[in-house]
């Protein structure tokens, strides 16, 4: 850990922060939960929330893909993720859902503002993010894909869409 530059857990905790939270929309696979903290972890973001029927910490399959990374990366759980975009668009954030619906503009033309909070809405493997949320974000974020099928998966779309993110807010190096 010394010789790859790594924060322990304390000092992951003390260190500045992306300006990034997201929010996890009846997200079923423990598995792609645990993998989405620890790609949270490695960018550094402010908040992970959970919601509706997405699995919680602790558990041994999110343990087993996040790699500790619950330990690092702030969460908290949401009943209704509709209610939790809604509570932060009203604090100022701007809420992106991360959805193929119309009007959707691609990853590579947003460009977030730096001064304000990104809230990355993610949603259910089959079903993506509910309509009743789309709804109350701001934008609707869509990956450009060029293959056969029509979606990545809920854990990768999340690793594409933070390191996009990750690099036009980016906290001050610790």
């Amino acid at each position: 850990m010394e010789e790859l530059n790594r924060l322990d857990v304390a000092a992951f905790k003390a260190a500045p922060k992306s300006n990034i939270i997201l929010v996890l929309d009846n997200i079923r696979s423990r598995n792609n939960v645990g993998a989405i903290f620890r790609t949270a972890d490695a960018f550094r973001i402010s908040e992970i929330v959970l919601c509706g029927i997405t699995p919680t910490p602790p558990h041994k399959d999110i343990h087993k893909t996040a790699l500790g990374a619950t330990e690092s990366v702030s969460w908290r759980y949401e009943t209704s993720a509709e209610n939790a975009v809604a509570d932060l668009r009203q604090s100022g954030a701007h809420c992106y859902a991360v959805e193929q619906v119309e009007g959707a503009t691609f990853l590579d033309k947003v460009k977030p503002n730096p001064n304000q909070t990104a809230v990355l809405v993610l949603g259910n493997e089959v079903q993506g993010v509910s309509q009743e949320v789309i709804d109350v974000c701001d934008t609707a974020v869509e990956i450009p894909q060029l293959g056969t099928k029509h979606s990545l998966n809920v854990a990768t779309s999340a690793g594409v869409v933070l390191w996009h993110f990750f690099i036009h807010l980016r906290p001050v190096a610790h």
